[in-house]
């Protein structure tokens, strides 16, 4: 079981002929991923060799759909045309569009959102490292050889941090990684993917990474208070981070006391969420979480 990306998943890659697509989309089937074609209207009736097995290039999403049944889209565009990507990708009816690109104007992330969320279509992302379901499917950028399958959930803000969580937890190991991106919007939030950790039999405890900057942070842990039975572990960057100063991620400005780490930390813990002051602090929360379990278990 995982959440939102398994080995049945298939997958195209909306770019995949560009330098980007070329190099992670060889990563990704290294990693297992079934993917099925890739889309550039200028190169579509070609054949891409990767490593001995060819990908074929659709002229747009909805043939690539029709041919191979795809419902996952990875989406390596340029960002002046991320929007019309996804637009297409949700027209022709995309279960699943992955936004790995960044710099994206938030006003065409809102349009596109919106767009995906009338079609049905899930969005994860845009600025993110995609997802993985270690063992099964790496839809994005995210290093597949620093993990294993196990029994974590994780849902971040920051890629850095994604996979430092990952590498420290690796012997216990992950049902799914989804890094949701750190700009103002983003398509899957925090609480959806606490809601589909909490439905996921297979996910035993929750790692939350957050950073400083708007309230996603609090309203997750509104959420974990009032409908979340896991464990739930987290971590928030920027700790050091200077009033009104911007940091790295596009949506991670801090404004008074609004959008604070500390501000976080105090609304997680208010709900029960252990939260950790140093990546290396919050794996170890987690693997003290889950001994707890196996020993409230066994008693």
């Amino acid at each position: 079981m995982a959440i939102y990306l398994t080995k049945e998943s298939k997958v195209l890659v909306q770019g995949m002929t560009g330098g980007e697509g070329m190099k992670h989309t060889r990563r990704m089937l290294a990693a297992g991923t079934n993917v099925v074609g890739g889309v550039n209207p200028r190169k579509a009736g070609r054949t891409v060799d990767f490593d001995g097995r060819g990908v074929p290039v659709f002229g747009s999403v909805a043939e690539g759909i029709h041919a191979t049944g795809a419902d996952v889209t990875v989406v390596f565009v340029p960002p002046a045309f991320a929007k019309t990507a996804v637009v297409e990708a949700a027209d022709a009816g995309i279960g699943l569009a992955v936004v790995i690109t960044e710099g994206i104007p938030v006003h065409d992330t809102v349009a596109f959102h919106a767009h995906a969320q009338e079609k049905g279509t899930r969005v994860i992302g845009p600025n993110c490292p995609g997802l993985i379901t270690p063992g099964q499917s790496n839809a994005g950028i995210i290093p597949s050889d620093i993990t294993k399958p196990g029994r974590i959930g994780l849902v971040s803000k920051s890629g850095t941090l994604t996979y430092q969580l990952m590498y420290e937890l690796r012997e216990i190991g992950f049902s799914t990684c989804v890094g949701i991106g750190g700009d103002p919007v983003v398509g899957t939030t925090h609480i959806d993917c606490l809601a589909a950790f909490q439905d996921d039999p297979d996910t035993d405890l929750v790692v939350l990474i957050g950073e400083i900057g708007g309230d996603a942070e609090e309203r997750a842990a509104a959420y974990v208070r009032d409908h979340v039975t896991k464990p739930v572990v987290g971590y928030i960057a920027g700790f050091t981070a200077p009033e009104g100063r911007t940091m790295g991620h596009a949506g991670a400005i801090v404004s008074g006391s609004s959008g604070t780490a500390q501000g976080k930390k105090e609304a997680l813990e208010a709900a029960g969420v252990s939260v950790g002051n140093t990546p290396t602090e919050t794996a170890k929360l987690a693997l003290a979480c889950l001994e707890r379990g196996r020993a409230s278990a066994h008693s």
